[in-house]
């Protein structure tokens, strides 16, 4: 019996890791966003949903990621969710800016966000060194996006 794990163990173990943490992003936000709703108007009810849509974004798009596709969208996947969670981040800052919610309450959104950003672009990085990869500045990237 062959007791040594299997090379693509680690990289399913962070995949998991990366969606643990997105979830608790979202049973973190929710309540704030439930909160925010009841009295944000105008420009602060488009940041309110701006956040709840790039929270959704970052589970959504990391899903995609772990679909069996093209190791190239699967590495665009990955790192358009880092970009949704980092999105997360700026509008937890504009709360923050509006007065809507302390800057103490949201270090431990920000904290996941961290993490999860973190994660993210250790799995985009499994991508790098691969001709096969597209990255979102380069030509292909958007032929190739025209295409589908």
């Amino acid at each position: 019996m062959n007791s040594t794990k299997p090379s693509g163990a680690k990289f399913d173990h962070e995949k998991l890791d990366v969606y643990r943490y997105e979830l608790e992003f979202v049973e973190w936000v929710t309540p704030l966003l439930d909160e925010s709703a009841v009295s944000a108007k105008g420009r602060t009810r488009e940041v309110c949903d701006q956040l709840d849509r790039a929270s959704l974004s970052t589970l959504l798009n990391t899903a995609e990621g772990n679909g069996k596709r093209q190791r190239q969208v699967r590495a665009k996947f990955f790192d358009d969710a880092r970009g949704s969670a980092t999105e997360c981040a700026a509008c937890l800052d504009a709360l923050v800016a509006k007065g809507i919610v302390s800057s103490e309450r949201i270090v431990a959104g920000k904290d996941l966000l961290l993490k999860i950003v973190s994660m993210l672009s250790g799995l985009v990085n499994r991508f790098d060194g691969s001709s096969d990869v597209m990255r979102e500045d380069s030509p292909e990237y958007f032929v190739e996006e025209a295409a589908l």
